[in-house]
Order: C-alpha cells, then sequence, then structure tokens
C-alpha cells in the first residue's frame, strides 16, 4: 500500500508553487506507509502527493501520477484485484500499464461510475483539469483510511491518516467506507447489496463446500506473485485456514512455473505462554511454514503506547490493546524485509464468530448485527491491522474482506450461521475447511486479539492506567471530556493520550467510542441482560460461553 495527500478546490490566486510544498510537508506526516518513493503533480486543479511502497521490485520507479493518454492525475492507496480483467476491456491499453493508467482510461469512459467496477481494497483521488473537476472514493469495506476536511481557506484537503490533516482541518472528518464524491455531483454511496435486508437472505443455504471454493478464489485475487510476503498466524481458525490456502496457492504456482516453491514465513505476537503463541506454533508445524514467535513482555508494550496511539490514530479500548502487540510485530516483519503479509480480518463480521453472538436471539438480529458490524469495520479492525502494520510499511491484505466472498457469505441465511444445539461458532467455515488443519486449530474456540496475546496483557493495562490516572482526573471524566466520555480509568489514559495528539472536537470525533462487550455493536447489548452495566469490551466477558469466562469486568 502506499499514502495520499490531495489539495482540491484551488483557485486562480494561489500559488501551485507554495501549495506544492504545503503539499508535500503534510504528506511526509505518513510517508511510513510508502517509504520507497515520493510523487507529486501539481497544476491549477489540484496538488496530489503520494508516497509509494513497492511489493516488488522496490528498485524501480513508481509510475508517474499524471496519465498522459487519460490526461488525469491519479493518487491510489491500495489495490486493484481485478486490474486483469478490467484492461481487457479497453482497447488500446496494454496488459502492463499501470494500475494509475488503468484508472484514468477507465474513468473517461465511465467518469467517476468507475468505482463500482473496482475489486479490492483502495483509497484514491483523481484530477481531472480539462473539466477542472475531480473526485474521491473508499473501497466498500473501508479497509484503506482515508480522511478528509477543509483548511483555512476553504480548500478541500484529502489524506490516508489523520495526522496530515488534523492541526490544518478544523472539520476534519473520516471518508465514508463505500462512498466516492464526486466536486460535480456531492457526495454518494456506490456500494448497496440487497443482503442488507434480511428477507433476501432468508432460506439460501451455502455449503462448505461453496464456503470453501469462495474463500480460496479470494486468496488468489489477492496474491501478489513478485511480492516477498507472509502470514499472520495466531493459531486462531481464520489466519490458520488463511495461511493454509496461501501455503497450497503458492506451492501450486510454483509447480506450475516449474520452479521449487519458496517457504512461507508466518509471524505470531504474544507475551511468553500466550494461547496464541503455543496455537501458532502448532498450527505452523502441520502447515509446514517457517514461523517466527514474537514474544513481548509487559514493559515493552507499555513503553510503545504513546506510539501506537499516534499511529492508529484510535482510543477505542479494544483496538488500542490489540493494536500494541500488532505494531511490535510489524516492526519484526519488516526488519526481515518482508512487505506484504496476509491477515484474517472479517471472518467474525461475516460469521458472526464473536462470542457474544451466542446470546444472538434469532436469525434475524444475527444477520443484522453483522450487517452491523461489516459496516463499522473500518472504524476497529480494518483501521487496527492497516494503520500497525503500515507503521512500519508492511501492506496487510484481508481475503476475508474480498468483496466476491463478502456477498456469497453475507447473501446466506443467518439462521445457518447461528451457534445453536450446541454448535460452535463459525461451525460452517469450520467444516469447510478442517480436512486441512489440526483438530485443536479447526475446532479452537475463538479468541479475541487482544485476549488471545495472553490474557495478563488486558490486566497489566488496567494496572497500569489504574497507577497512572487518578482518582480525581477520572472524576471529573465527564466535565473534560463530554463526547465519548471515558467509562474506566484505561480508556481515560488512552483518550488523553489520543487528544495529545490530535487535540480539537472534529478529531475526537473520528472515533467512534460505542459501547461493546466483547466487540458487540450497541444494538447487541440488549440480547442479554447481563451486559448491562458492563464496561469492558473482553471475550471473557461472555460468562457460559467463553472458556476463560471471568465472574466480573
Amino acid at each position: 500500500m502506499s499514502s495520499l495527500f490531495a489539495i482540491f478546490d484551488i483557485d486562480a490566486g494561489d500559488d501551485p508553487a507554495a501549495l506544492r510544498l504545503t503539499a508535500l510537508d503534510r504528506s511526509r506526516k505518513q510517508r511510513h506507509r510508502g517509504p520507497d518513493h515520493t510523487r507529486v503533480h501539481a497544476d491549477s486543479n489540484a496538488v496530489l502527493v503520494q508516497e509509494h511502497q513497492a511489493a516488488a521490485a522496490p528498485n524501480s520507479p513508481p509510475p508517474p501520477l499524471h496519465c498522459r493518454a487519460s490526461g488525469v492525475t491519479v493518487a491510489l492507496d491500495g489495490h486493484v484485484c481485478n486490474a486483469g480483467a478490467l484492461r481487457k476491456g479497453l482497447d488500446n491499453l496494454s496488459t502492463e500499464c499501470s494500475e494509475q493508467e488503468l484508472l484514468g482510461a477507465l474513468y473517461r469512459r465511465y467518469g467517476s461510475g468507475l468505482v463500482s467496477r473496482l475489486e479490492g481494497a483502495f483509497a484514491l483521488a483523481l484530477s481531472d483539469p480539462d473539466s477542472t473537476g475531480y473526485f474521491i472514493a473508499r473501497d466498500p469495506v473501508g479497509v484503506c483510511p482515508l480522511y478528509w476536511g477543509h483548511d483555512s481557506h476553504g480548500r478541500l484537503c484529502v489524506a490516508s491518516e489523520l495526522k496530515a490533516l488534523a492541526d490544518i482541518c478544523s472539520d476534519v472528518s473520516v471518508f465514508p467506507a463505500g462512498h466516492v464524491y464526486d466536486s460535480k455531483q456531492g457526495l454518494s454511496r456506490y456500494y448497496e447489496r440487497p443482503w442488507r435486508d434480511y428477507a433476501a437472505t432468508r432460506g439460501i443455504v451455502l455449503a462448505a463446500r461453496d464456503v470453501r471454493r469462495a474463500f480460496k478464489a479470494a486468496v488468489s485475487r489477492n496474491l501478489a506473485p513478485d511480492a516477498a510476503y507472509g502470514v499472520l498466524l495466531s493459531g486462531g481458525l481464520d489466519s490458520s485456514l488463511l495461511a493454509a490456502c496461501v501455503a497450497r496457492r503458492r506451492s501450486r504456482l510454483a509447480a506450475r512455473a516449474g520452479v521449487a516453491a519458496l517457504p512461507l514465513h508466518s509471524f505470531a505476537v504474544g507475551l511468553k505462554g500466550s494461547p496464541d503463541l503455543a496455537a501458532a506454533q502448532k498450527a505452523a508445524d502441520a502447515l509446514g511454514t517457517v514461523h517466527h514467535s514474537v514474544s513481548y513482555s509487559v514493559q515493552e508494550g507499555l513503553d510503545v503506547l504513546p506510539e501506537v496511539i499516534r499511529h492508529i490514530e484510535s482510543y477505542d479500548v479494544t483496538t488500542v490493546r490489540s493494536s500494541i502487540p500488532m505494531y511490535l510485530m510489524a516492526r519484526r516483519i519488516r526488519a526481515m524485509g518482508i512487505r506484504m503479509v496476509f491477515s484474517g480480518e472479517g471472518a467474525d463480521e461475516l460469521f458472526g464468530g464473536y462470542l457474544y453472538f451466542h446470546k444472538a436471539p434469532d436469525a434475524q438480529a444475527f444477520h443484522d448485527e453483522t450487517v452491523r458490524k461489516l459496516e463499522s469495520l473500518h472504524h476497529y479492525d480494518c483501521l487496527r491491522v492497516n494503520k500497525s502494520m503500515q507503521a512500519w510499511g508492511v501492506e496487510a491484505r484481508v481475503p476475508f474482506l474480498d468483496l466476491e466472498f463478502v456477498d456469497a457469505v453475507m447473501g446466506m441465511d443467518a439462521a445457518q450461521k447461528m451457534s445453536v444445539d450446541g454448535r460452535v461458532e463459525k461451525h460452517v467455515l469450520r467444516q469447510a475447511f478442517e480436512d486441512m488443519l489440526p483438530a485443536e486449530i479447526a475446532w479452537r474456540q475463538k479468541e479475541q486479539f487482544s485476549d488471545g496475546v495472553g490474557y495478563s496483557w488486558i490486566d497489566a493495562l488496567k494496572a497500569h492506567a489504574e497507577s497512572v490516572v487518578a482518582d480525581r482526573e477520572f472524576a471529573a471524566a465527564t466535565a473534560r471530556f463530554p463526547h465519548n466520555t471515558p467509562e474506566t480509568k484505561e480508556a481515560w489514559l488512552y483518550r488523553d493520550l489520543f487528544e495529545r495528539f490530535y487535540p480539537g472536537q472534529a478529531c475526537v470525533q473520528t472515533v467512534p467510542g460505542e459501547k461493546s462487550i466483547a466487540c458487540s455493536s450497541p444494538a447487541a447489548l440488549d440480547w442479554c441482560p447481563e451486559f448491562a452495566g458492563m464496561a469492558d469490551p473482553s471475550g471473557r466477558a461472555v460468562r457460559g460461553v467463553h472458556a476463560a469466562a471471568v465472574d466480573s469486568i
């Protein structure tokens, strides 16, 4: 992936050279996302900057942002999975053309409607000097982050991360996932699906073999054959079956080419003796990956807490808890020269894998919650994996959020996904891949990432917050933080650190601040009376379901 920064709505009296320097200075704040090259284009219509990360051939310069054939300028963060098919559908376009050139050609044919034809994870900004127009778009799930706001002169500024805009845009906000902003037509949602309504899915069954086939196809679409890549392997179901699919596909591609497959590196992180490290090693042994266990101490985690909050741009408790170990793991991955990893985000949202889904009263409630979770994913897990990895210039790809796979799984009746009659969560997904995994992995109970890295990790964070946040400070939380008031000292600490880097009400409001138990949406709190009054999002809060549930959170 890369980063983008853009300035639009430039007046005739503006100095393009000065704006170019401003844009470069702003873009520098997110250069960790694209440490290999910087590309900039400035004209009377817009200034666009892209900090480029080369997944393959890092010594090769990236293509220019300005596309001569189409006359447009494009800054892109992310990747387009169906680029090959799209190139074939356009005349006089080389099969080797860059993604920017492809987007320019698509724009000339479809205008901003081109985004509905793209599959992949992306954020993009496009300027058309011929019509003095521009548009901005973000992928349907929001895998790639994107923010926008206006500077003091009323110019629209767009950036991959909040840090590039926070001190120049008083109205900075999150650009909504699945939307496009056209300077001629305004903001609109381009990603709509019938499965949002439970009635459209009622009675539709997806067999385990079809789930398997659809996911293997998603993995294939996300492979980058020339990139040095690895897999994140927590030892849970999602990461393990993803690693198995990547390893098999990698071997088959090598066999077709008549060469030996290079070893696949896998990575797990946790405190010494954590559940994830032990389970990941079992999975790695079974899959034959070259495995790396990244262990860290509580003190190492606490030491990087402020830096992690600066990078992830969030004060959400679960997001912070889980971002710290992922940030530490990303550093090790980059040090090994690996620039891309596969990660298992999205499966729990699609299949209702979080433990609180056991409490769903019926199929419609279950389905509606998966829709809510999927639509808010860009605020939480997508943000965590993207920004924690990109802090060290590592791209994370998430095949579970491949659009074709999302459509297949969200289109099935939630009655098939529910944990009833003793069925474990995500049992359909487990059945689809149980022959590829050891039984203790295929049927391992769900662990939230912040729990799986070691139960003492959460306890240590709470104890640290208790020691550094005075009672009088916490008692005044409502006065100091009237919006999204922290309900625990741990939440107070994260909010305090966040506002040191990102002051102002607009920045605060980029984080939802929803009440949650075990990653639930606020609506699902009504499923279980015992959730009332709880203020901790750990999976261990789901008593009667989690094997290590605690009596009080």
